[in-house]
């Protein structure tokens, strides 16, 4: 199936994404409703599951398989990555498994969604300083501005790929290049790109996305990359029969690994999760992801325009396509958004409302590559 097929035949819209027969989604940078393909996958898996041992169940191949699509997505290896789940999680084992000395410090945005922000400010417990960056627009994090706060002292700098409200993409290559030529490690919270615009590890040691969002999987069934290079250094925060090795199921005497991320899964796998997940980055992979961003810029800038015709300020209108996103978050003064927000939703629309650190409420439009710009124009219409 191409992206040309899935817009210009509605029956085939409707059946891979029974959602667009019952409303408009437009709230996918929320958590995401499931394409057919991933529910009958699932659904296939829990009936074979109510006659059989469940992991006998999978294919022989089925991990591993699961492995080479992630690292397609990223353009890594399937050895470099994890099945660990949760987007918190995952960056919570990064920050928890690395050590850090005494006048160590990372740098952070405070502004990030909590998920890259928390687990960062634990640190300050173990005698790591948390250093915050300044950036003078939300979430539009430029390399200058990341350089500006790191120092020789810099362990590591985790920053999200897109910003949950504003929309801004920022520039993984030359920020995590610029890191690596001073020796600073870069963990990335890639929830807000992957399965929607490229997102490239070649410059980056660690990221993090579950897949309820751009990747249309279930909840709690994300991916951790770990450069090959720093698996050594990032120690494992959990242990068990999974991760270590234990022949026959029989305890050893000493703690040996394995040998690439699957040290960071220490027990049994989220089997519905994953198995959902498989089916789901097939169908982003059969797409193709240049296609799916390109289609995404096009509702961006059919959503803007509308929007600044109903009076409506845009975050970052004008941002360049490097920098683009498909999260369009905008606001109006003297407009209750959150009573515009249960309109839409009471009219079969579904949107989501956000606010940053001022109280500033927004209304966040976030489409995916199946939605049609007469579905955009339904929601905008409601305005």
């Amino acid at each position: 199936m191409t992206l040309a097929d899935l817009l210009t035949d509605e029956a085939l819209r409707a059946h891979e994404f029974p959602v667009a027969a019952k409303q408009v989604f437009l709230a996918h940078a929320g958590v995401a409703p499931l394409p057919r393909r991933v529910t009958e996958a699932i659904a296939a898996f829990t009936r074979a599951c109510a006659e059989a041992d469940q992991e006998a169940v999978l294919s022989p191949g089925f991990f591993q398989e699961l492995r080479q699509l992630g690292a397609r997505l990223l353009g890594a290896r399937p050895e470099e990555i994890a099945l660990v789940g949760p987007t918190s999680l995952a960056l919570s084992f990064v920050a928890q498994g690395l050590s850090f000395r005494k006048r160590d410090n990372v740098v952070v945005y405070f502004e990030d969604y909590p998920s890259n922000v928390y687990p960062w400010m634990n640190l300050a417990a173990r005698g790591c300083e948390v250093r915050f960056l300044s950036v003078r627009q939300l979430g539009r994090i430029r390399t200058a501005e990341v350089l500006g706060a790191v120092d020789e002292q810099t362990r590591l700098v985790a920053l999200a790929s897109c910003h949950f409200v504003a929309g801004w993409r920022i520039d993984l290559g030359e920020i995590g290049q610029a890191l690596h030529d001073r020796g600073i490690l870069f963990c990335v919270d890639g929830i807000q790109t992957l399965g929607a615009f490229p997102t490239p590890v070649q410059h980056i040691d660690f990221l993090a996305a579950d897949a309820h969002k751009w990747l249309l999987g279930p909840c709690a069934a994300g991916l951790l990359y770990v450069r090959q290079s720093v698996q050594e250094a990032l120690a494992p925060v959990a242990l068990g029969w999974q991760n270590v090795r234990c022949p026959n199921y029989v305890a050893e005497e000493d703690l040996v690994l394995k040998p690439d991320a699957r040290r960071y899964e220490a027990g049994s796998a989220n089997l519905l999760g994953l198995v959902g997940l498989k089916a789901a980055l097939e169908l982003l992979l059969e797409i193709g992801i240049d296609a799916i961003a390109a289609r995404l810029l096009e509702l961006r800038a059919f959503l803007i325009r509308a929007l600044q015709d109903r009076g409506y300020s845009v975050l970052y209108p004008d941002a360049p396509p490097a920098h683009a996103s498909a999260i369009v978050s905008c606001h109006r003064p003297g407009t209750d958004l959150a009573a515009v927000h249960q309109r839409l939703a009471v009219a079969g629309v579904q949107t989501s409302l956000r606010a940053d650190r001022t109280g500033r409420q927004y209304l966040r439009f976030s489409p995916h590559f199946y939605n049609t710009q007469p579905e955009l124009a339904r929601a905008l219409g409601l305005l």
